[in-house]
């Protein structure tokens, strides 16, 4: 009887120690997906879009388990700057970054029983900056004296006004006058108010001038040519 019990209990104990085993040896069997490859954006590109698609090659499981990406996108190479993380189990993710910045992406798979691979290499690229548009001046608009007017004096105050759309460029004027049309004796340069004076006219005389807005950015707009009369 004694040596039938031993015998049962040595059997239990070897079916257990088998059964451990063999769960065992199904867990080590599970393999990591293998690594990505980066496709789009390539490595160095410069000035894309800043709503960016992102593309990698798909990764194969050797147990074809499910697979899950994960991409980090990094203003490092070292990602210990992450600006965005992302995951899905497609092989593309599009996402929207600051523009003009520097970035630095990459991408790993894990399967579904949490094994993960390594990280594929990096690539880095840089969003387009925000444009920046420069508006020319308006074009001069006459004040005095009247389009082709006669004035009874020897000297005329030449008046005009004029504007930008960008409110905090600075305006300044050049003044052409002369007897011919167009005028090009530069009688006044990067006035800052929006009138000259003129000097001795002469009598009986046709004057044509004009005027040239200029802004701090190197915007500059021509204006049209104006004329007076003198008596």
């Amino acid at each position: 009887m004694r040596k039938n019990i031993y015998f049962i209990v040595i059997a239990c104990s070897l079916f257990s120690c088998g059964g451990g085993d063999s769960s065992s040896a199904e867990e080590n069997s599970n393999t990591a997906p293998t690594v990505p490859t980066l496709v789009a954006p390539t490595n160095n590109k410069l000035c894309i879009d800043n709503a960016v698609s992102f593309e990698w090659n798909a990764s194969t499981d050797a147990e074809k388990n499910p697979i899950t990406y994960q991409i980090q996108i990094a203003t490092d190479n070292q990602f210990t700057q992450i600006v965005k993380t992302a995951e899905g189990t497609s092989n593309y993710q599009s996402l929207t970054l600051n523009k003009g910045t520097a970035y630095y992406w990459r991408v790993k798979a894990t399967d579904s029983k949490n094994a993960s691979g390594n990280y594929s290499g990096t690539y880095s690229f840089y969003t387009e900056a925000e444009v920046v548009a420069n508006h020319l001046p308006f074009l001069p608009q006459l004040v005095q004296p009247e389009f082709n007017s006669f004035i009874n004096s020897t000297t005329a105050i030449l008046k005009w006004t004029a504007a930008d759309v960008d409110t905090n460029d600075a305006l300044v004027y050049d003044v052409y006058l002369g007897t011919t049309n167009p005028p090009t004796a530069k009688v006044g340069t990067n006035l800052t108010t929006a009138s000259w004076t003129t000097t001795t006219l002469q009598a009986t005389t046709n004057y044509y001038w004009k005027v040239i807005v200029k802004d701090n950015k190197g915007g500059e707009t021509i204006g049209q040519v104006w004329n007076f009369k003198t008596n």
